[in-house]
């Protein structure tokens, strides 16, 4: 550390961050994605002047960036209650009116990985976001009927990783839809600061920017780096997460200066070598490196191809040259040229 960079160091929590968990309480404490807050705060605050719910949001997007906190942010600044569930929990259409029915006026229910709901449940939650009645069907054939409950207003947020597996009408429903991209490095950054004083971590402002740029942009790996570079300042240096303790720490971790993991280098050394730079198939990927291939999906696959190593094609995918200068591993480009072969000739 030089002179001229004087360290910052966070060594308590003060004021409203005098709280045992990191997650933020209001949207002025919410790090990033500044253009959805700005227009929740205004729906918010239109919503609350009205005295009525809040539209049904959408929230869609990788995970790890912050859906379900900003869920509860939204029902904190509606000061109302909130019902947290997931789309595989709600099985049948009793558990959808168990859930519903509870819920008092203008209260908000989340419903994570909304995409894998059963059909007949999704069915169900149409008029019930639409008309706030839900339709329960009793009996078989003949002798069925229906009993309609009246439900009080409120607000569905449904979060999801997959926005292309919501079909048309549900996602139609939804009046607020917000796509959560990935952190620059100075929100991660922020964000770090805010959770070190929360934890009461002692962090110099460049040990702080070194967890950001290894972060892969996403606060939720963020936050589980700096619990696991506490834990090395702790024991292997003198409690202050430095920029070298920082740096040491997540090498000792396996993350790379750009925030690349054994699992990230493996797939891409993979393409590289032994399928000669791709194309290769997701499933034929994931058996080969032992992960289930939703995991490489949603989990690995947005942050690679958002820094330019790995590409997505109709026919599978292909590493990038720029994988390839990251690995250190010389480019197979003279089998394909890093791009899919032209298409054979056509007889006529």
């Amino acid at each position: 550390m030089t002179d001229e960079t004087p360290p910052l160091r966070i060594v308590s929590a003060t004021g409203d961050d005098d709280d045992d968990s990191v997650r933020p309480r209001r949207l002025a404490d919410y790090v990033g994605q500044e253009n959805i807050k700005d227009q929740l705060s205004i729906a918010i605050a239109a919503s609350r002047a009205r005295g009525d719910a809040l539209d049904h949001v959408l929230l869609h997007g990788p995970p790890g960036l912050g859906k379900t906190t900003l869920s509860r942010i939204i029902a904190a600044e509606l000061g109302v209650q909130i019902k947290t569930t997931s789309g595989p929990a709600v099985e049948h259409q009793g558990a959808l009116a168990s859930l519903l029915t509870q819920l008092g006026t203008r209260d908000v229910v989340f419903v994570d990985e909304i995409h894998r709901l059963n059909r007949l449940v999704e069915e169900s939650l149409y008029p019930a976001m639409e008309d706030y009645v839900l339709d329960i069907v009793s009996g078989r054939g003949a002798m069925s009927s229906v009993l309609r409950l009246p439900l009080k207003r409120f607000t569905l947020i449904g979060a999801t990783t997959r926005a292309a597996l919501l079909t048309a009408p549900l996602r139609d429903r939804f009046g607020l839809q917000f796509r959560l991209e990935f952190y620059d490095l100075e929100s991660i950054r922020k964000l770090l600061v805010r959770a070190a004083r929360v934890m009461k971590i002692a962090i110099e402002d460049l040990g702080a920017s070194e967890i950001a740029r290894r972060s892969r942009r996403t606060p939720r790996v963020a936050l589980r780096l700096l619990r696991r570079v506490r834990d090395y300042a702790q024991v292997m240096a003198d409690g202050v997460i430095t920029l070298s303790v920082a740096r040491d720490a997540l090498d000792a971790l396996g993350v790379d200066h750009v925030g690349l993991d054994d699992l990230d280098r493996q797939l891409l050394t993979l393409l590289l070598t032994r399928f000669k730079g791709g194309p290769a198939g997701l499933e034929t990927l994931a058996a080969t490196v032992g992960e289930e291939s939703d995991t490489l999906q949603d989990v690995y696959e947005p942050y690679l191809i958002q820094q330019g190593f790995l590409q997505r094609t109709p026919r599978g995918r292909i590493a990038t040259e720029m994988a390839a200068a990251h690995l250190g591993i010389p480019y197979p480009g003279a089998a394909t040229g890093g791009v899919e072969p032209p298409a054979q000739p056509r007889l006529w």
